[in-house]
């Protein structure tokens, strides 16, 4: 019986057996699934393991599934209702699924393989090797060798033999679980074979294929840079992802950046060009030029990289970018993110790009994209042009437009006269806890007077256990006086530290107080692996403020001085990655402040 959309694994496995094709493949999409679902359906197909075996051994159509499905279901551990996992069920019915180690279907041996694995089967240890010598399919036998190697680790001669095998899949397995044991830094002579195998069989990288201890090969590789550059000048493509891992490597990877390159390369490229030396930049923009008569995305993505590279042909592009894309459909992301590179990269010389997103926002603005709207924070001159425009974006919550609307009425403070103060005291009303705020801050900036922000802060900090309100308090600076006796008490020991440290910056910002802010706002400093733009601000807080407790240096030392990567850039791919904003900001803090016990 179906609930809520999800059906029953009976009536599921009832279909498998079903004479019509599609029942059968529908069913089999569904329990597929379950392995990496967390509710009862994941529970139940768990429980069905003697019934999807019995089914792999009867339906040849769907074998190879049902086993991979087995061995998925098998390594899983965390199981929503708490049952015991299912690997002992898994492994009960393995003697009678071995013989298809042998059938006449790659696809059904190499599942085979992974359901023993994933059951850390030691009894068919005997059948791995027979299949080493008896596998006809080269892949499969790459296959072979990783699931040996899981079962049976160590530094067997075997490994090594292999390492000279004809084909570059068994080769390449053989390296990657040598380099997967080795110490760092990695033996060149592994990484060498690992690469001409890889160069001699290019394949898609597969990640999370076997169960721990695995790691694949170009992941190996990454943990040494050197290694992993060793392996790009061998054939591997690995340059994006050395340099969004180790920091100052744009210009070892970018002979190899510069290959033939998908839209979403191109804007790894226009990352990368954002950090290469001025005489690197030429290279760039002779080898993307050709891209502009490429397809929308190509050529939006083509403009993003010649923008970091400074080519002053970017403006006009851009500006083209902006009248082909001001009608119906909204301005896709491309877009905005060719006219972000410019007007960051050229900021005044970029007015023209400001003045036709002004233009197209005054004339058709429910065709432009939300995102745009905020490029004219730059240009306060250009937004204030369109301040009706921008205030009647304000109430249209639902289509994205608010947010930045607000944002860039806000930035114009008084010059958005009484247009922009009575659309964003409007906004104060609004039923979005976040918007409202906002609204509340950029009214403050227009008008100059606090006393909507600090109602509605009051009752968000009335209402709210969370210190984000507080953050938003901080920005009204001594204004938000009267709010005090509701933000201090999060700065309290007991306090979530990132609750301490938001509050402590609001406190700071709002009376200047250093005796009992300072502290907080370090705290968290000391203990992170990862800088995200809120460590940042608190990092800019610091500097600002000019003291640095004792226990934060030696962390935000290492941080500053860590090769690899300390700032994650995942929802900021746009100019500059973030780590080197990060280390910047460490230095100087590090450089500039008093350190204080």
């Amino acid at each position: 019986m179906e609930i809520d959309g999800i059906p029953d694994v009976a009536d599921l496995l009832r279909d498998m057996e079903s004479d019509d094709v599609a029942v059968r493949e529908a069913a089999l999409g569904w329990l597929v699934s379950a392995a990496w679902r967390d509710d009862d359906f994941a529970a139940a197909t768990g429980r069905a393991v003697p019934e999807l075996a019995r089914l792999a051994r009867q339906l040849p159509g769907h074998r190879a599934e049902l086993l991979e499905l087995l061995g998925d279901l098998a390594d899983r551990t965390d199981w929503s209702d708490g049952a015991e996992p299912t690997r002992r069920t898994v492994t009960a019915e393995l003697p009678s699924l071995l013989p298809y180690a042998h059938d006449a279907d790659p696809g059904t041996r190499h599942a085979v393989l992974s359901a023993v694995v994933a059951c850390r089967h030691q009894d068919a240890l005997p059948l791995l090797r027979a299949r080493l010598t008896q596998e006809p399919d080269p892949v499969v036998r790459g296959h072979v060798v990783t699931a040996l190697a899981l079962l049976e680790p160590g530094e067997g001669d075997w490994r090594h033999a292999l390492l000279t095998d004809p084909e570059p899949r068994v080769r390449l397995a053989a390296a990657e679980d040598l380099l997967r044991t080795a110490e760092l830094p990695l033996p060149h002579d592994l990484v060498d074979i690992g690469a001409r195998a890889y160069a001699a069989d290019p394949h898609e990288r597969q990640r999370g294929y076997w169960p721990s201890p695995y790691e694949p090969f170009t992941e190996r590789l990454l943990e040494d840079p050197e290694a992993a550059v060793r392996a790009l000048a061998g054939g591997v493509p690995l340059a994006f992802e050395i340099v969004g891992r180790w920091r100052d490597r744009e210009a070892d990877v970018l002979p190899w950046a510069l290959g033939e390159l998908e839209s979403w390369e191109l804007r790894e490229l226009a990352q990368l060009a954002c950090v290469l030396p001025a005489e690197q930049h030429a290279r760039v923009r002779d080898h993307v030029r050709p891209y502009l008569a490429g397809d929308p995305h190509t050529r939006a993505a083509a403009v993003d990289a010649l923008a970091r590279a400074h080519a002053p042909e970017a403006i006009e592009e851009a500006v083209r970018l902006i009248h082909e894309n001001s009608g119906p459909p909204p301005v896709p992301y491309e877009v905005f993110r060719a006219v972000v590179a410019v007007t960051e990269t050229f900021g005044a010389d970029a007015l023209p790009v400001a003045r036709a997103v002004a233009r197209a926002m005054a004339h058709r603005p429910e065709e432009m994209s939300p995102y745009l709207t905020g490029v004219l924070t730059g240009y306060p001159e250009v937004a204030a042009e369109i301040v009706e425009e921008l205030a009647a974006l304000v109430p249209r919550l639902s289509s994205g437009y608010a947010g930045p609307a607000v944002e860039v009425l806000g930035r114009l403070g008084a010059a958005g006269g009484e247009v922009a103060e009575r659309a964003l005291l409007a906004a104060t009303g609004i039923d979005h806890a976040d918007l409202r705020t906002r609204a509340a801050v950029a009214h403050h900036r227009v008008s100059g007077d606090p006393g909507p922000a600090l109602a509605v802060l009051r009752r968000e900090l009335e209402r709210d256990e969370s210190s984000w309100s507080a953050g938003r308090a901080g920005e009204l600076g001594p204004a938000a006086r009267p709010l005090l006796p509701l933000i201090e008490p999060f700065l309290a020991a007991d306090r979530i530290a990132a609750y301490r440290a938001e509050a402590a910056l609001a406190v700071w910002r709002i009376t200047g107080r250093t005796e009992d802010t300072v502290e907080p706002i370090a705290r968290p400093l000391a203990s992170t692996e990862r800088f995200y733009p809120r460590e940042l601000r608190a990092v800019e807080t610091l500097t600002e403020i000019g003291l640095l407790p004792r226990f934060a240096v030696a962390p935000l030392r290492r941080a500053a001085e860590s090769p690899r990567r300390v700032a994650s850039d995942v929802m900021n791919t746009e100019g500059r990655h973030l780590d080197y904003t990060v280390r910047d900001a460490l230095r100087e803090l590090l450089a500039t402040a008093e350190v204080i016990c």
